[in-house]
């Protein structure tokens, strides 16, 4: 069998716009004009002239006339068409076993943007004796065998809710006249062959429903919730489908992925190899986690309301109940009823004074995103009502509240970018509600087709335990302004809150990942997804070095995950790459974990080049050429492997030693989260391990294990001495024998050295060291002791230093008896005085004489001579290198006598020489005062 492509869709065309509250001219069965009275004014007036309601004054013909006059819109057409009927019976079951004899039936074909639905409170209220049908593209006459596609693959954007059928079913208008027409069935059946975004809820099918055409052509569906078939359901060459919470008698055929959700009467799960051979399609979820059906218009007597049913959890099968306990009824005063051509503001406005909103049928250009900033609030589209948002907003805004009910609408992407097209709460919202979960209920997102939309990301999910329950995300593959460049977009469905359920998720043809899953405990049942057909090539499709983007992502984050029923279709359009083979790695891509998990898996290749490597990871066989349609049953595996650990010990080492060390583990495991790991000293208890750890001292035996999350358990070991403290290093100072005895002790490696250094009075930074046998003997100039250990590890203990005061004091001594002269050479001796470096100072006023070194002995001598000063008392200082004096010397300089000729004395020869030896006195006189005056002016310099 040969399988859909869509690369051959024609270009679309933008319908004119009509107004369906006027005079509705439609082609009946033979292409007769036929007019059909407008809707009743009240009706008109209440929910504007895009709705309209049918009551039983309303003839079969008026009826078939309006319903097929607004099947005929084009795919992309910007009318929008709501038809309901009041409770009643509406056709005669009078031919219901010979169906092409029948006479007073409704009958007409759906078409796009045309949606039908009863307003009795159950669908048992409204019975139609008839059809409403879609049937597929006739592409070839006289012989549709010829031409499987488009087939089914663009009926898109139709619906039929709350409505029992008795199936009696005709061709329509030109089909009527084919030799082989499309619109004919069984008898008691009636076809809708879609594919996605035509959704069948509340609806009861007293015979059997086929969802393909007739000449098995290609289709791509599609969605059955809530609903009641008592005959068979045929699938035929349906690509996929998703029925929720439904009574089926039988069902029969499919092609991939049938997935049944709460299903009484499904069919047997048979996913994946069937014994005896072949595969089977079909994936069976018992009961569907949690459901909330989708709000609807309904009549209480003569007053409009809207049922909003509850959530429910653990479900299964169908439930048309309307009592207190199913649900709220809400009165249509509690609604703003906008109808096109209302704007934000007048929308946001209502919404600010607590109203609900109902969207009547119609094309709104919004300037800014719709806020919802109320619990509970219901926003309820009708007749695939679209929002587009014209200056680069969202459609819709969900503020951080919960049980937000937002159903029946469609948003198409505007020609400027929206970063995000609905945001249900803002980014890290917390407010949710289990029991009341903020849901969207067939919610359709476009990005081109009807222009060159833009838009990041069209669905973004930041509350927790939000509902999706039916979407289709599409970037628009054919259309108006459709290519790689022109109509972008990246992703379709961002879940970020936790607890997040998808009941029905298609997403198709974003640019990168189509679905990003960040929030952990999501669920989905049922997912279609066609990568992009459009890549122009490799390099323009690559997620950093992976080929291409998974479709379904996973968040590396993610800890827990369910996915049932997932189908990733592969078609890369050769016409647009040129021929060449661009693959994508993998369909899904998730983390590997035991509580990450996937059920009923498929990746095909529908035509063109290239394909998808795996279905999951590195799991599952090509989708590659000749339709490949590999399938895995579930995934992961399971985890049979123990992780690995590996220990490593790092600090310095001697002697066998580690001197401190520090411990690092490292566990890995190929599936998430990380193992556990543990450790244990000796037989001590085991303790997590989260960082690397310092190893106590001690001759040591360490065991390590990892545990990975499906309890499998690995283990290794390490041993070694470890020896991180430093000696300890005991002195006694014996003051009488004026010595320090040293004693050092080690616990654990033992004592490598002792060793000491003598110090003067303090310790500096350039010992000498020395080793030590026996007790130090402090000496004159050394009396502190310094000392310090090394134990065979490398430990080396803190210095340390002790010691005793001389009893002597430091003392100075001249080799001069008497007084002193300027000028004579004179030696300084000293005892008892501190090592260390001085210098010798001669004052009254301060004259640096002479520099000294004194050894450990405390014995000084240096020469010096001494300088010009005046005679009188002096003081001889020795001061030390930190300006302080260690000893000083008390000394007097003689006046020095002039000598004139040869006389013997100052007096006498000064006497006995008369005025020679007067002016000579004078003039040595001036030249001592001369000297003495340059002395003084020397001393102030020296000061200064």
């Amino acid at each position: 069998m040969t399988h859909p492509i869509r690369a051959e869709h024609p270009p679309a065309r933008l319908a004119r716009r009509i107004g369906a509250g006027a005079a509705i001219t439609a082609l009946a069965l033979g292409g007769t004009v036929i007019t059909a009275a407008a809707p009743a004014a009240a009706d008109d007036s209440l929910f504007g002239p895009n709705v309209t309601i049918f009551d039983e004054t309303w003839s079969v013909v008026d009826i078939n006339a309006a319903l097929q006059a607004a099947s005929h819109e084009e795919e992309f057409s910007l009318n929008r068409h709501q038809f309901f009927f009041k409770p009643g019976t509406y056709g005669s079951a009078a031919g219901q076993d010979d169906p092409l004899t029948a006479t007073g039936i409704i009958n007409s074909e759906l078409g796009y943007y045309q949606s039908v639905s009863g307003l009795g409170a159950s669908p048992e209220d409204v019975r139609i004796n008839g059809a409403i049908h879609v049937e597929p593209v006739r592409a070839c006459e006289p012989n549709p065998w010829d031409c499987q596609q488009p087939g089914s693959l663009t009926r898109f954007w139709r619906s039929m809710s709350n409505l029992t059928f008795n199936p009696i079913q005709q061709p329509v208008g030109i089909d009527a006249d084919r030799p082989f027409p499309s619109g004919i069935t069984s008898p008691h059946e009636m076809r809708f062959a879609v594919s996605q975004a035509a959704p069948l809820r509340r609806i009861n099918i007293e015979g059997s429903l086929t969802v393909f055409g007739r000449v098995g052509e290609y289709a791509s569906g599609g969605y059955l919730a809530n609903s009641n078939v008592d005959g068979t359901v045929v699938t035929g060459s349906q690509q996929q489908w998703f029925t929720r919470n439904s009574t089926v008698g039988t069902w029969d055929g499919g092609v991939w992925n049938m997935v049944f959700s709460g299903v009484d009467g499904a069919p047997a799960h048979d996913f994946g190899p069937i014994e005896g051979g072949g595969t089977g399609n079909k994936t069976v979820v018992d009961e569907t986690p949690i459901n909330r059906e989708s709000p609807f218009l309904y009549l209480d007597g003569d007053d409009y309301k809207v049922f909003v049913p509850k959530a429910k959890a653990d479900t299964r099968g169908h439930d048309w109940s309307t009592d207190a306990s199913a649900g709220d009824s809400i009165a249509i005063d509690d609604f703003f009823i906008a109808k096109e051509g209302a704007t934000a503001a007048e929308l946001n406005a209502a919404l600010a004074s607590g109203k609900h909103l109902l969207i009547t049928p119609g094309v709104y250009e919004l300037d800014a995103p719709l806020h919802v900033d109320r619990a509970d609030t219901v926003v309820l589209g009708l007749g695939y009502a679209s929002l587009v948002p014209t200056a680069g907003t969202a459609a819709i805004e969900v503020g951080d509240v919960a049980g937000v009910k937002i159903a029946g609408l469609t948003v198409d992407a505007g020609l400027e970018n929206s970063d995000v097209l609905v945001q249900v709460g803002p980014r890290g919202a917390s407010v949710a509600d289990a029991t009341d979960p903020t849901t969207l209920t067939d919610v359709f997102i476009r990005v081109g087709g009807p222009w060159a939309g833009k838009a990041t990301t069209s669905i973004e999910v930041n509350s927790p335990n939000t509902l999706l329950d039916h979407i289709w995300a599409w970037r628009a593959d054919h259309g108006d302004g459709v290519a790689w460049d022109a109509n972008t977009g990246d992703h379709g469905v961002i879940v970020n809150g936790d607890d997040v359920t998808a009941l029905g998720l298609f997403v198709e043809h974003y640019q990168k990942n189509q679905v990003i899953w960040n929030g952990d405990g999501g669920r989905t049942i049922f997912y279609q997804s066609e990568i992009p057909y459009d890549p122009p090539t490799q390099a323009a499709y690559m997620d950093g070095d992976r080929l291409g983007f998974a479709s379904y992502r996973v968040g590396d984050g993610v800890t827990s995950h369910l996915a049932q029923g997932l189908g990733v279709y592969s078609f890369f359009d050769q016409t647009i790459n040129g021929g060449q083979d661009i693959r994508v790695e993998s369909g899904i891509q998730t983390p590997k974990s035991k509580d990450v998990r996937f059920e009923s898996m498929t990746s095909v290749f529908l035509n063109g080049t290239g394909g998808i490597n795996r279905i999951v990871n590195d799991a599952g066989e090509p989708a590659v050429g000749s339709f490949a349609s590999p399938q895995l049953v579930s995934y992961p595996p399971a985890d049979t492997t123990a992780p690995t650990v590996e220990v490593e010990v790092a600090g310095a080492q001697a002697n066998g030693w580690y001197r401190g060390a520090t411990l690092t583990a490292t566990a890995t495991d190929d599936f998430t989260p990380p193992p556990a790991v543990e450790v244990r000293i000796g037989s001590g208890d085991w303790a997590a391990y989260s960082a690397p750890i310092a190893l106590p001292d001690g001759d040591l035996a360490v065991e390590v294990r990892a545990t990975d999350d499906s309890g499998n358990v690995a283990s290794t070991d390490w041993s070694g001495k470890v020896d991180g403290t430093a000696p300890v290093v005991v002195a006694t100072v014996d003051d009488e024998a004026g010595t320090v005895a040293l004693d050092a002790t080690d616990a654990l490696s033992g004592v490598a050295s002792l060793e000491y250094a003598l110090w003067s009075t303090e310790v500096g930074d350039d010992a000498d060291w020395q080793a030590y046998t026996e007790p130090v003997e402090l000496q004159p100039g050394a009396r502190v002791v310094s000392f310090r250990a090394t134990d065979a590890a490398g430990n080396v203990s803190a210095i340390d230093s002790d010691g005793a005061p001389n009893p002597n004091e430091p003392s100075l001594g001249i080799d001069v008896s008497g007084d002193l002269e300027v000028g004579d050479e004179v030696e300084l001796t000293g005892s008892d005085v501190p090592a260390g470096e001085y210098t010798v100072v001669f004052r009254s006023d301060p004259v640096e004489v002479a520099q000294a070194e004194v050894g450990v002995d405390g014995a000084l001598t240096v020469a010096f001579t001494v300088p010009q000063v005046d005679a009188g008392e002096h003081t001889i200082e020795l001061v030390g290198s930190d300006g302080s004096v260690v000893a000083s010397l008390g000394v007097t300089v003689a006046a020095t006598a002039a000598s004139a000729g040869s006389g013997s004395g100052a007096a006498g020869g000064l006497a006995s020489t008369g005025f020679e030896g007067a002016f000579a006195a004078l003039g040595a006189l001036a030249l001592l005062v001369a000297g003495g005056v340059t002395l003084v002016i020397r001393r102030r310099a020296a000061r200064a």
